[in-house]
């Protein structure tokens, strides 16, 4: 049996942080100075449109579904949302991915979408989720197409944010295909400036897979920006893309997040304990948290993981410091201890076993910048209990 225990804790009754960090016996020098909790780009570049105070929650089609979307799809998905009180929890966001419009623009040059699978309409579809109490977002391309080559908007900003507000979208994903070579920091500022022109708050998702950095660009263009290629469920690529994103910490906070793609909790590539893994490094990364399975038809323990209240609560803590490794040590670096800063003097640690054997892993308080002095409590989050209090 493979053993990779993410043991989430909850340090309570934190003393000040301490200047400087000291690595433990065995832990190699790392080539700059570790600072737990560096926040010194955030705020740089934000660009303070009064959304994504915290990470956005939600669902998104792609992961699952791919290009097999229809309204019917659309509406189940909202439905099962609120039934299921994952809604309640935060996850408010209905996406719509790719293949939602029809291959050609109409005559008039618009986007239309695909009437074999949304004959009623996104105006329609925007008014069902709406009336549930959610969102519902949309995806385009900053290039001439789409990445399944429906049309995209390279040069349509203009009309096609006018038309997404008109149809009452909340949310767009703007991905990176077809892109004729120009730099994405050149194509993704005019769709910002036709979503505000439109009067209404959408939330804008850069989907530019990392390529230029945008964690050095894009908080004064979009509210998200990826950080990473596509997420497949795997555990390789999951750890793969934490440890990517986990470079630009420093840059992410209230009105604009680090994005490692979309949650794959529940489509059947990784064990009950690796998605466990998985959604607990996100949510301490301050990621979105986009569910991309079937919530129509989860397993229990699908549903265990997503809706994990306290987890939830760490990911959407309003301080906004995204949470980073701390170190790694042992065979192949296995024994990682990731930590982040939360409200009311808390702090969320991670200690995560990255290979196949069992092994045991220790956070010295000293590196995450706590007090050895003081007294601390504290809380496992995935069997929500106190096992140590006074440490």
């Amino acid at each position: 049996m493979v053993y990779r225990r993410l043991f989430t804790v909850l340090v309570l009754a934190m003393a000040s942080m301490a200047s400087a960090v000291r690595l433990p016996p065995g832990v190699e020098e790392p080539s700059r100075l570790i600072r737990p909790f560096d926040t010194s780009n955030y705020g740089k570049l934000q660009l303070n449109n009064g959304l994504a105070l915290t990470p956005q929650m939600g669902w998104n089609s792609w992961n699952f579904f791919a290009c097999n979307i229809n309204e019917t799809l659309i509406r189940e998905t909202a439905d099962a949302l609120v039934s299921t009180g994952l809604a309640e929890l935060g996850y408010n966001n209905v996406n719509i991915d790719d293949c939602w419009s029809n291959m050609k623009r109409d005559d008039k040059g618009q986007l239309q979408p695909d009437s074999k699978n949304f004959p009623s309409g996104i105006k329609a579809l925007a008014d069902y989720v709406h009336k549930k109490g959610l969102y519902l977002g949309i995806y385009s391309d900053a290039g001439v197409f789409t990445c399944q080559v429906r049309p995209g908007s390279l040069y349509h900003e203009s009309d096609d944010a006018k038309l997404f507000a008109s149809w009452g979208i909340d949310y767009l994903k703007y991905d990176n295909c077809f892109n004729l070579g120009i730099k994405p920091i050149e194509r993704y500022p005019p769709m910002r400036d036709a979503l505000n022109g439109t009067g209404r708050k959408i939330f804008y998702s850069l989907c530019e897979w990392g390529v230029d950095d945008p964690a050095l660009w894009a908080g004064k263009v979009g509210n998200s920006w990826r950080t990473t290629d596509d997420i497949s469920d795997t555990w390789e690529s999951m750890t793969t893309i934490a440890d990517l994103n986990d470079k630009w910490a420093s840059y992410a906070g209230p009105g604009g997040w680090n994005d490692p793609d979309m949650l794959e909790v529940g489509n059947g590539g990784m064990t009950y304990a690796e998605y466990r893994s998985h959604f607990s490094i996100w949510a301490l990364m301050k990621a979105p948290l986009l569910i991309g399975c079937d919530v129509r038809n989860m397993t229990s323990q699908t549903f265990e993981i997503l809706s994990n209240k306290e987890v939830i609560a760490v990911n959407q803590d309003p301080l906004g410091v995204q949470g980073r490794k701390i170190y790694a040590e042992g065979t192949k670096n296995c024994s990682q201890v990731w930590a982040g800063p939360l409200s009311g003097k808390q702090v969320a640690v991670v200690l995560w076993n990255r290979c196949s054997e069992v092994v045991n892993i220790s956070a010295d308080l000293g590196l995450l910048g706590l007090d050895k002095s003081a007294q601390y409590s504290v809380r496992d989050l995935w069997s929500v209990s106190i096992f140590i209090s006074n440490l």
